[in-house]
């Protein structure tokens, strides 16, 4: 998934500080020049793809597949099917074909490239492509014929992927599902083989996943609800286990997908190296200020599955723990494998290919497996792209970040503006590099890490108490100092 915090809101929507809220996401979008809307050239381009598609010869319309989103969602990239083969499985993973659209070189393949990622933050989001595309023609809609890049993996009785083959064909989703309506069926004893067959196929790869060494964040949804008495409070959204099967069958797919790049010694591999020891102290030390247990023999990996995304504090731990992701990028190659190739999170070689409509490089890495299955070269526009694409993701990437970073300190500013003055336990977990005095402090409610200042060296690790100095929406600061 296009992995970033997701923060949500929930509001009467006309109250003050509501219509803070929306002025402030407004703000943001203009500093960072984001904008949902697109040129009237890349509207254009865009409808005029969308009523003639390139499609394939190949009809799978015959697999029912479905869909498993957000209720809200409409930008469906990805659709699902799952049946036994003997003692082990046969996946299908239905992806938006984005290049039966857009045509290298036209205005949405050169808007797309400038922008990189869809965007998210406190429910607003800047597409990668038109919506007349991503929530419509390209999208997996219910009860609509759609061209798709359609991966069949095997999997054997342990979870293990044995063979994994993606090809171009037309595909219609059966159901537009929602993560809690599945959950909640599945819970009653009402869910239909398919959902089953996940479960099944998703907790193995959980398994072989711990096996291995690998991890995957369990990443909450953040959400500032307004209580009614003009106060807002900090929740968090714990993922669904239907949500996090799910995510293990794009990380199957995505992983397939490297196996035949790196096989081939082509392609576009997303990559994480090895912690640094340092964030991995600094973590213990905010797991310290949360009240989380970590024993010191106990490795990264094994600590993640201990938290439970339920409790605000391990949602919380989870959210600091993306910091060892900080590191992940992109690396293309061609006739020689890269000196650094895994996804150390995952303890694997690993691709992006199941979000083409949020994602740039997808449809790239997409387009590579595709050839290879096929036995055909790779497109031009493809290989001739593939040098400069790390670097265009790691820029929508950067702004990607600056976006949500500022999205949480305006959340962050409104939750507390009005509790200035007041005191707070917390535990120093970092020291700036240049002073002493300066350094960030996680306190447990509201469970979040803030910047402090003090007039003396700050005791790396120790508890102390900090006093809220400014929180301020408008310029989305929160300030505390040492008490």
């Amino acid at each position: 998934m296009p992995s970033n915090r997701v923060v949500k809101v929930r509001s009467s929507g006309d109250s003050v500080t509501a219509q803070e809220m929306r002025d402030g996401i407004a703000a943001i979008q203009a500093e960072l020049e984001v904008t949902p809307t697109f040129p009237e050239s890349v509207e254009r381009a865009a409808a005029a793809a969308a009523a003639a598609p390139r499609l394939p010869e190949l009809d799978r319309t015959d697999i029912p597949f479905v869909t498993i989103d957000p209720e809200s969602a409409r930008d469906l990239d990805q659709a699902m099917h799952i049946e036994r083969s003997g003692d082990g499985y046969v996946v299908h993973y239905a992806i938006a074909d984005v290049a039966a659209f857009v045509t290298p070189g036209d205005p949405v393949d050169v808007e797309a490239n400038r922008r990189g990622e869809t965007l998210y933050g406190a429910d607003s989001k800047i597409p990668l492509h038109p919506t007349v595309l991503s929530e419509g023609a390209a999208s997996l809609l219910p009860d609509e014929v759609r061209p798709a890049l359609l991966w069949t993996i095997k999997v054997d009785e342990t979870g293990e992927g044995t063979d994994v083959e993606v090809e171009r064909a037309l595909v219609r989703s059966r159901a537009k599902l929602s993560y809690e309506g599945v959950q909640a069926d599945l819970d009653a004893g009402r869910a239909d083989e398919l959902i089953g067959l996940l479960k099944e196929v998703g907790e193995l790869r959980l398994a072989r996943e711990a096996a291995r060494g690998g991890v995957s964040l369990p990443l909450p949804e953040q959400e500032l609800v307004e209580t009614g008495d003009g106060h807002w409070e900090l929740e968090f959204r714990r993922l669904t286990p239907v949500e996090t099967w799910n995510a293990q069958i794009s990380l199957l797919t995505g992983m397939g997908a490297a196996s035949l790049m790196v096989y081939a010694r082509v392609g576009i591999l997303r990559t994480l190296p090895p912690a640094d020891p340092r964030d991995v102290q600094r973590l213990h030390r905010t797991a310290r200020a949360l009240g989380i247990s970590w024993p010191a023999e106990q490795l990264y990996p094994d600590f993640i599955r201990t938290l439970d995304p339920s409790k605000p504090t391990h949602a919380a731990m989870i959210v600091a723990c993306t910091r060892l992701l900080r590191g992940a990028g992109y690396v293309a190659f061609n006739g020689e494998l890269p000196d650094q190739a895994q996804h150390s999170a995952l303890a694997s070689e690993y691709a992006h290919v199941t979000a083409p409509l949020r994602r740039l490089a997808d449809r790239y890495a997409g387009e590579i497996c595709v050839a290879l299955c096929a036995g055909t070269d790779v497109p031009s526009w493809v290989v001739e792209a593939m040098a400069g694409l790390p670097d265009t993701m790691a820029e929508s990437g950067r702004r990607a970040n600056r976006y949500e970073n500022a999205v949480v300190d305006l959340c962050e500013a409104e939750l507390l503006h009005d509790r200035v003055g007041e005191r707070f336990p917390a535990v120093v977990v970092d020291l700036d590099d240049k002073s002493r005095q300066k350094g960030d402090v996680t306190i447990q409610d509201p469970a979040i890490e803030a910047s402090v200042v003090s007039s003396s060296d700050l005791p790396l690790g120790e508890e102390v108490t900090v006093e809220l100095a400014a929180a301020d929406p408008t310029t989305r600061t929160v300030e505390f100092r040492l008490a």
